[in-house]
């Protein structure tokens, strides 16, 4: 038995964590070892989800080891799989169930720091509530009120993250030369809780998701529009939990309707080849592949191009399931190898809608000193430019 910390960790809690979190679907699985095929850790280490399937089944998982933090929830396994085996929820249980023992080894001990934040402020990058709208107070941005066509939730990394708030700023501006009613929470926003729900954070998640829900519920909001398509999965998905249904749209869906109502005009040209890369949770997770596409085509004099991995089979960033959050050594990055597939498909440009995506890619485009041969864009910062 190796799911010890002081004594060894009973077999059937171990097999009772999964069954709450993922049934009976882990005794389904067969080996045949799709899952590891498509996991992207295996195009840059040995990686087998197969193998920590098998062992969960046998209650032999190891809590203490690093591999149970590596799963960044991208749902290439869960596609692939022939069994229904829930791959993404029985990881999340194993880590629940260490968490519960506060085993946090190597890089997840940054998980700890992370919960506080939430806890204490409201979001995970340790800044203060009060500075949550600090990037619109400029731009005339209001607080939302009940006879606003919509409210912009705009997530914890455009709100404090210097790189991302451009995104919020771009995202604003749009909004208000296209006319629509909107505002945002301000101070009274709080994390969607997505990630830290993924790293085995139950109690953490379910406290900020009463919190945003009956905010939105006092303030009288019926629809609402977001960027980061973690939020979009949360509110979409996992909300609805706690028998609450809100209308939730995501930014590129939203401006692409702008766009076909003629609200949105789009004067001037963007003559740059471009590729779009699809994120795990907005295209794999929840199907939206093509309104961000659409809302590219539709900008003069953009190229559009396609890399090697798109749509349902677009290479993970790193990001996801709480990787964000944790350090991954050079070679190890998935972003690299994003950025050289860009690169490979001639573009100039790489674009996404999602906030770890472009925080990783950052990154990369830095550590490959890639910075005079590719641009990363968020699609609402090259709809500006055009405006």
């Amino acid at each position: 038995m190796t799911a010890s910390v002081e004594t060894a960790t009973p077999l059937l809690e171990i097999c009772d964590e999964i069954k709450a979190a993922g049934g009976e679907a882990y005794k389904l699985c067969y080996q045949c070892g799709k899952c590891d095929v498509v996991c992207p850790w295996n195009r840059v280490r040995n990686f087998s989800i197969r193998k920590i399937i098998r062992q969960a089944t046998f209650g032999l998982s190891e809590i203490e080891g690093e591999e149970i933090w590596r799963c960044t929830s991208c749902g290439n396994c869960v596609r692939e799989c022939p069994r229904g085996v829930q791959q993404v929820e029985i990881g999340v249980s194993l880590r629940r169930l260490a968490s519960e023992y506060g085993v946090f080894p190597g890089g997840a001990r940054a998980v700890r720091g992370v919960r506080g934040s939430l806890v204490a402020e409201g979001n995970p990058l340790n800044e203060k509530r009060e500075q949550r709208a600090d990037w619109a107070r400029e731009l005339g941005v209001p607080e939302f009120t009940e006879d606003m066509e919509i409210l912009y939730f705009v997530g914890c990394y455009y709100s404090y993250d210097p790189r991302l708030r451009r995104v919020a700023v771009a995202t604003a501006r749009i909004l208000q030369q296209a006319g629509v009613s909107f505002g945002i929470l301000g101070n009274r926003e709080s994390c969607c809780g997505e990630s830290i729900r993924k790293t085995g954070g139950e109690e953490v998640f379910r406290t900020l998701a009463r919190g945003n829900i009956k905010t939105f519920i006092d303030a009288g909001v019926k629809k609402i529009l977001v960027a980061s398509p973690h939020c979009y999965h949360t509110f979409s998905n996992e909300y609805s939990e706690f028998m609450v249904n809100f209308q939730v749209v995501h930014l590129s869906q939203f401006l692409l309707e702008l766009l076909q109502q003629g609200r949105l005009q789009l004067r001037g040209e963007y003559p740059r080849r471009v590729t779009y890369h699809d994120p795990c949770y907005l295209g794999r997770h929840n199907g939206i592949f093509d309104a961000p596409r659409q809302l590219l085509a539709a900008v003069p004099g953009l190229e559009l191009v396609e890399m090697r991995d798109h749509h349902e089979h677009s290479l993970c960033c790193g990001g996801g399931g709480g990787r964000i959050w944790m350090d991954t050594p050079p070679g190890e990055r998935f972003a690299d190898l994003r950025l050289q597939q860009a690169r490979d498909s001639g573009a100039g440009v790489l674009a996404t809608c999602c906030p770890y995506c472009i925080s990783n890619f950052e990154d990369s485009r830095l550590n490959l000193e890639y910075q005079e041969l590719l641009e990363i864009k968020d699609i609402t910062e090259i709809i500006q430019e055009v405006l």
